[in-house]
């Protein structure tokens, strides 16, 4: 499997519905990317002087973060596609 380093998080995507509320089916290529995963794996924080601050998120959280996030990389673990993210760009926990 893979570990992140430092602040980095590994999210999959969840996949959006792809009917509107009134019905009308979204074709695949019309589509945005979804902005919304669930926490893969973590790096274990970031260092202020010599203390650790741990990341917020754990494995297995729900999260939303930004489409445009300058930090997110689309990368292939095993064929499977992950968003790798700074958790800075993640903007809050679904619960």
């Amino acid at each position: 499997m893979f570990k992140p380093l430092h602040n980095y998080v590994l999210l999959s995507r969840i996949e959006e519905e792809n009917k509107t509320a009134g019905g009308i089916i979204i074709p695949d290529n019309a589509r945005e990317k979804p902005s919304r995963g669930r926490v893969v794996a973590t790096g274990a924080g970031t260092y202020s002087g010599d203390k650790l601050i741990p990341l917020t998120v754990q494995v297995g959280d729900t999260v939303l973060f930004a489409k445009w996030a300058s930090s997110a990389n689309e990368v292939k673990i095993d064929g499977t596609d992950y968003v790798l993210i700074k958790e800075t760009d993640i903007l809050g926990i679904l619960e």
